[in-house]
């Protein structure tokens, strides 16, 4: 097929997603039929672009209709929370459902971190001179003075709270913006993370002090971690985007990556603010045992119902194409 023929064959559709995209953008709102009709519209020149891309490359067809559809998608993923309702819907469904859409990555961020952490906390536990390469002699040493660091004072609290929200939020980030690199950046960071905790813990457990680190930190570990393989998830799916764009280009493959990872990221920073709050108060205090692992995995159950369970329910079907169509 020639590409006259492509485009006289094509056409109609694309002129009418062009048409429903300027009522758009003048200000008056599609009902809730026109977005249907979008959405099917959408899915068409997709192939239309994949088409064109295989047989007219570096012609005008092809530049145009990978105009058009960064215009659709601008459109069908847009995430605009300047009202209320809008707000609401971006915290109860969007950002669950983009978290589910992109578990895979997330789960290999944990792998990242984990397998690292348990090579760390073997080598650490048998071989405490390990310490030196990788930076941890002076929590060696304070470990071989029969003390540990995390006895924080009361009157300390406060601004070891604030420095530990900062912290992570900055490790996230870092994690996040770490797949521009191709996603290295982010395995590096997941995999120095988890190798460094996964020594402490081994360096604690040699000199007798794993459990009262363990105690310090399940308070606030579960959460604290799972935001860490979301942000590191996050960097990674920016990263294959890169490598892997499929029918898009690779600037429009990282524009979607993006906008799925920032989603992760909006959600990660209140959560962040939580782990923070139970790392400076709660973690430190005098309080049983049991109490810890309560708030703990309590705060751990609430946080996974609603990033696995939020948005189940009640979408549209142009809502479940807006947000679930790759």
């Amino acid at each position: 097929m020639n590409t006259h023929h492509f485009i006289r064959l094509r056409q109609n559709d694309w002129e009418r997603l062009q048409t429903l995209l300027n009522q758009h953008r003048g200000r008056r709102p599609l009902t809730a039929a026109e977005v249907r009709e979008l959405g099917v519209l959408y899915r068409a020149v997709t192939s239309d672009l994949a088409q064109a891309r295989r047989d007219y490359p570096g012609e005008r067809v092809t530049t145009y209709l990978n105009h058009l559809l960064t215009q659709a998608h601008s459109y069908l993923y847009q995430s605009d929370v300047s009202n209320y309702r809008q707000a609401l819907r971006y915290f109860t469904r969007v950002i669950p459902q983009t978290y589910r859409r992109t578990g895979l990555f997330t789960l290999t961020a944990c792998l990242l971190f984990f397998i690292p952490a348990l090579i760390g906390y073997i080598y650490a536990y048998t071989d405490p001179n390990l310490a030196e390469p990788l930076g941890l002699q002076e929590v060696r040493e304070t470990l071989e003075n029969e003390s540990i660091w995390t006895n924080i004072p009361v009157e300390d609290r406060p601004y070891a709270s604030a420095f530990i929200m900062t912290n992570n939020i900055r490790v996230a980030i870092l994690a996040f913006g770490g797949g521009v690199a191709l996603g290295l950046f982010a395995v590096y960071l997941l995999a120095m993370n988890g190798l460094h905790v996964g020594a402490v813990l081994g360096l604690a457990s040699h000199y007798g002090f794993g459990d009262t680190l363990l105690d310090f930190m399940i308070g606030h570990g579960v959460i604290e971690l799972s935001v860490i393989f979301m942000a590191g998830g996050a960097g990674l799916q920016m990263g294959w985007a890169l490598m892997n764009p499929g029918p898009y280009s690779r600037r429009d493959a990282l524009g979607l990556a993006a906008q799925r990872a920032v989603s992760l990221i909006v959600i990660s920073i209140p959560l962040l603010v939580i782990a923070g709050l139970i790392e400076g108060f709660i973690s430190p205090s005098g309080s049983p045992s049991v109490v810890k692992v309560l708030v703990g995995l309590g705060s751990g159950a609430l946080m996974y119902a609603y990033l696995l369970l939020a948005g189940r329910s009640g979408l549209g079907r142009a809502d479940s194409f807006r947000y679930n169509h790759e």
